[in-house]
C-alpha cells in the first residue's frame, strides 16, 4: 500500500512540475505591452516630436522623431492601433539597427502615409521593400496594424487585409521598433509584441 502512494505522489508531483513548464512555455508565447495607454516605459523619445499621452493614446502633432523600443526584436509579430489625420507621415519601424538615427537605411519602415506622392510605398507597404497595389487608406479612423518579421520574411495586415504575404529581405536581422512622427496628427493607443 504504502508503494502504490509513493508512486501516486511521484505522479502528482510529475504532472503538477509538467503543467508548470507547460504554462512557462505559453507565457514565453504571449504577447507583450509596449505601450498601454498610459506610460511610456518601454520607449526612449528621439528627435524633437512633441509626443505626450492623451486620452489613453500616445499623440504627436509637432516636432519630427520617433518612440524608439528599449529592446531589440529578431522574429517577432506587432499589434499596433494607430489613428492618423489626412496629411500624416508616420510608420512603424522595425529591425532598426540604429536606435539613435532611425530610416529605411538602417531599418523596416512599415508605412502609414496616405498622401504620399508615390502611392506605391504608401500606407500598408515596407518601404523599399513591399509594394501595396491598390493602396489602402488610414486617415481619420481607428485601425490595426499586424506585422510579423520572421527571418527574412516580412508580413503586414491592415485592418484584416494582408498588404505584404510573405515578402523577403534580409538587409535587417534583428534591431529596436519605432513607432514615427513626421506630420499632421498621429496617435498611438495600444502596443504589443511577441516574440517568436
Amino acid at each position: 500500500m504504502k508503494r502504490s502512494s509513493m508512486v501516486a505522489v511521484a505522479l502528482l508531483t510529475a504532472g503538477v512540475a509538467a503543467l508548470w513548464h507547460a504554462q512557462d512555455a505559453v507565457g514565453e508565447a504571449s504577447f507583450v505591452t509596449l505601450f498601454d495607454g498610459k506610460t511610456l516605459d518601454h520607449w526612449n523619445k528621439i528627435g524633437d516630436a512633441n509626443w505626450r499621452i492623451e486620452d489613453g493614446a500616445v499623440v504627436a502633432d509637432k516636432g519630427n522623431g520617433f518612440l524608439v523600443s528599449k529592446e531589440s526584436y529578431t522574429d517577432f509579430e506587432i499589434k499596433a492601433e494607430f489613428w492618423v489625420d489626412t496629411p500624416a507621415n508616420s510608420g512603424i519601424f522595425i529591425r532598426c539597427t540604429n536606435p539613435e538615427k532611425i530610416g529605411t537605411d538602417s531599418g523596416y519602415e512599415v508605412n502609414i502615409f496616405d498622401t504620399r506622392p508615390d502611392p506605391k510605398y504608401g500606407t500598408g507597404a515596407i518601404v523599399g521593400v513591399a509594394a501595396v497595389e491598390p493602396m489602402p487608406k488610414a486617415a481619420n479612423k481607428w485601425n490595426t496594424y499586424e506585422i510579423m518579421a520572421k527571418g527574412p520574411q516580412f508580413f503586414v495586415t491592415l485592418n484584416g487585409t494582408k498588404t505584404v504575404n510573405g515578402v523577403s529581405d534580409s538587409k535587417f536581422p534583428s534591431g529596436r521598433i519605432g513607432l514615427q512622427y513626421g506630420a499632421g496628427v498621429v496617435k498611438f493607443r495600444k502596443v504589443e509584441v511577441k516574440r517568436l
